[in-house]
């Protein structure tokens, strides 16, 4: 029998690169590890563009999973700002935006996103993730003992905002109204609350209850933050989300909003009173201590924002082009969901599938949709998940619905009535 012996320094380390090879195999085990497709947009085609393959050739493809929504990553307008921003002050802002990172972009943007809000203020962040988790997880400073009523099926930067703040948490079921009112009167009503939630659930596509949730928010005292993400640019007059489209943007307290979607730049925001934007600059680590975009960006996002505002045309030819698919896409049986709103997934229920579906459209057909797994979505919820824009044409239709009429026969996957 070998005698005792201490284990040698050598012997008792960890060995991180295994642990690294355990963690990368189990996704791939699962069906679920995620991988770079590296595509090169076309000034002027979107949403063609060119794919780079694992062996460096490069072949065409349509982009149908992008959230460029209205294809104005392209608009001239905005390219011509950011290049007339660039001649003018260079690269980068130079600074946080307490320290020399404020330029006259800067606040020319948050101008325009407060006038399209209809509030008072507006405060850019350097995405909407962080403006989400800047935001949610700064205002129990403001408010000591504020509850955050939350829906469960929020954005993981609400979820991470409400997880940091230190301070109480509810969450209600999805759209759930009567939860959401037996949390608010299971609290003290003299302790300050507010409801996050959003108003197109990006997954599903379907919409926040906006006027309900205003309604309990009035009756328990609570303040109101929506996450308009998936819809500003889209929705309302002015494009200013779904709250504009119902007439309730006045009865929301803080909207949380994006220009790396519809608006085709970079960035995040929040528009909210003067005090409040005043109190979220001065409180909150992720914007005190992040430089600031790039004057450039901002130029753009600006000259985006003010273009869509009187871009009703455009809003209507992207909800056409959304239920034309949606339509065909019924008519071959396959089980989308259908909120009416303008994002169109297609369910699989299964990793694997999911991917093998991803890579036959792109490969065979030169179709990029990425497949969308879990933890984005639920397991047995896996889909894809398509967007289209004013720019994918009856050509770009008729070739997606095609092959995926093949591919759907050829993966033996269920056909059924639709999801929605």
């Amino acid at each position: 029998m070998e005698p005792h012996r201490i284990k040698t320094k050598m012997e008792l380390r960890v060995d991180y690169t295994a642990k690294l090879d355990d963690a990368l195999q189990r996704l791939h085990d699962e069906g679920r590890y995620r991988t770079f497709i590296d595509i090169e947009r076309q000034k002027g085609q979107f949403p063609h563009a060119e794919w780079t393959r694992a062996d460096g050739s490069k072949a065409p493809v349509t982009v149908w999973c992008g959230n460029d929504y209205l294809g104005m990553g392209q608009n001239p307008i905005v390219l011509q700002a950011m290049h007339d921003a660039i001649d003018a002050t260079g690269a980068g802002s130079g600074g946080t935006r307490n320290i020399s990172g404020t330029t006259v972009y800067h606040k020319r943007l948050e101008a325009e996103l407060a006038d399209l809000h209809g509030k008072e203020a507006a405060l850019l962040f350097t995405s909407a993730y962080i403006a989400n988790d800047a935001t949610l997880s700064t205002l129990p400073k403001l408010f000591p003992g504020l509850t955050i009523y939350s829906d469960a099926l929020n954005h993981a930067s609400m979820i991470e905002g409400v997880r940091r703040n230190g301070g109480a948490k509810r969450i209600f079921r999805h759209n759930d109204v009567e939860h959401l009112r037996e949390l608010l009167a299971a609290d003290d009503p003299a302790a300050p609350k507010l409801i996050a939630f959003e108003s197109i659930y990006s997954m599903d596509g379907d919409f926040g209850p906006i006027e309900e949730i205003c309604d309990l928010a009035d009756e328990f005292g609570a303040l109101t933050y929506i996450d308009e993400v998936h819809a500003v640019g889209m929705y309302g007059p002015r494009g200013a989300g779904v709250a504009e489209r119902d007439g309730l943007m006045h009865r929301i307290d803080i909207i949380n909003g994006t220009l790396a979607k519809a608006y085709g730049v970079m960035g995040g925001y929040i528009a909210a009173s003067a005090k409040m934007c005043d109190a979220i600059r001065s409180y909150a680590p992720g914007f005190i201590f992040t430089t600031s975009l790039p004057p450039a960006v901002a130029a753009g996002a600006a000259a985006s924002v003010a273009f869509l505002k009187t871009a009703e045309n455009l809003r209507a030819d992207h909800q056409a082009q959304a239920k034309a698919l949606k339509l065909r896409l019924k008519g071959m049986g396959l089980p989308i969901i259908d909120h009416g709103s303008h994002i169109v997934p297609v369910m699989v229920g299964n990793p694997v599938h999911t991917k093998m579906l991803s890579d036959m459209l792109l490969e065979d057909h030169g179709i990029y949709v990425q497949p969308i797994n879990f933890p984005t979505v639920p397991r047995g919820t896996e889909r894809l998940r398509f967007t289209p824009s004013p720019v994918h044409g009856p050509k770009e239709i008729d070739a997606l619905v095609h092959a995926m009429d093949k591919l759907w026969s050829h993966c033996a996957l269920n056909r059924a009535e639709s999801a929605g």
